[in-house]
């Protein structure tokens, strides 16, 4: 980069600052826009954005008349089945499968990548598919009036997170140990986890193995991609010897290269690849640490539910309260050894199951 060449290059760069400018803004307002998706979905009748006041600060903006329509569409958008977030999470897949698959990998191909580490991404995307599919239209455990009788006989209560004799309102049953009424769907769920937005149903017993499954595979999708896109780049710094160029700034000075620079450099050279990456990492980041939740609650058979509600104590696995002067012990008494928890994930228990363990 010394040289009139690195002075056109460094001139073009200043010049193009409002163009970076640009793209970086729309860059953050996606990732905002991201995060807070993530937090209004987590399936609960108060989100994040609520309880910190983001309701106030909005009521500024809009209108009056307008604020009680936006609040009602908001709740049945956010509070009700809804097709919205299995087509956004098929437009983000598409949206980076096609910049992946338009220059990545062609510029991968060209500097001789393995051709099977290319096609890693592919091969995770058919089985992510499948799960979700799998996900979305298994029956995750609804309780009905013809497998009542056999579904309540599974779990025995604990008498702390579920009580013996609770009667759903809506289904006008006794609740099983370990289940819930989801309100998204309006029926009560055996070995209820939480209501899924992104596969549009709820996570019970028979279908968590699958929900695990297509966790995970999102996540190494994710991974993969970002650590190819990540070698591509690399790749190109050090064939291009950037590293150990220079550059001379407006004022005639020369300067090294940086890592701030070089990135600049990259984001200018190649926007929506440096774009993709980030999103990628962040999606990697945000996946891997619900993954890793994800198979805590497994290995010690817990749901989020669960998990949840045990956090009103202070703690999962033993703790003591006192509600109405009575001395109440709570324990963890589904949690039967770290592989039986992950064998119960995948062959969820039976009536008959259970009476050969008791």
């Amino acid at each position: 980069m010394r040289g009139p060449g690195a002075n056109r290059w460094f001139c073009w760069f200043q010049g193009s600052g409002w163009t970076s400018f640009f793209l970086f803004s729309i860059y953050l307002g996606f990732v905002v826009t991201a995060v807070a998706l993530l937090c209004i979905c987590s399936g609960r009748k108060e989100s994040f954005l609520v309880r910190s006041g983001s309701v106030q600060v909005l009521s500024f903006v809009v209108p009056t008349q307008l604020q009680s329509v936006t609040q009602r569409e908001l709740d049945r958008l956010f509070h009700t089945r809804s097709c919205l977030f299995v087509g956004l999470h098929i437009a983000l897949q598409a949206a980076v499968y096609g910049e992946y698959t338009w220059e990545v990998f062609v510029y991968c191909w060209e500097l001789q990548f393995h051709l099977l580490l290319l096609l890693l991404p592919y091969l995770l995307l058919a089985g992510n598919m499948g799960c979700f599919v799998l996900c979305s239209r298994a029956d995750p455990g609804i309780i009905t009036k013809s497998n009542h009788a056999s579904l309540v006989k599974i779990y025995a209560y604990d008498g702390v997170l579920f009580q013996k004799g609770v009667v759903c309102p809506t289904c006008n049953m006794e609740k099983p140990a370990r289940s819930k009424h989801c309100s998204f769907c309006n029926m009560c769920v055996h070995r209820f986890d939480h209501h899924c937005v992104w596969v549009n149903n709820c996570i019970g017993a028979f279908n968590a193995k699958y929900f695990f499954l297509y966790l995970c595979t999102l996540t190494a999708m994710a991974a993969t991609i970002a650590a190819i896109t990540a070698a591509f780049l690399t790749r190109v710094v050090l064939l291009t010897n950037m590293m150990q160029g220079s550059y001379i700034d407006d004022q005639g000075q020369e300067h090294a290269v940086e890592i701030l620079f070089l990135i600049q450099h990259l984001f200018l050279t190649f926007p929506r690849i440096v774009f993709m990456l980030g999103f990628v990492i962040l999606l990697t980041l945000i996946l891997g640490t619900y993954c890793c939740f994800n198979l805590y609650l497994a290995l010690t058979n817990q749901t989020s539910n669960e998990w949840c509600k045990s956090r009103r104590y202070g703690c999962s696995r033993h703790l003591t309260v006192q509600p109405h002067d009575r001395q109440v012990v709570y324990k963890n008494i589904y949690c039967k050894g770290v592989w039986m928890n992950l064998k119960e994930i995948f062959k969820p228990l039976t009536v008959l199951e259970r009476k050969k363990k008791t």
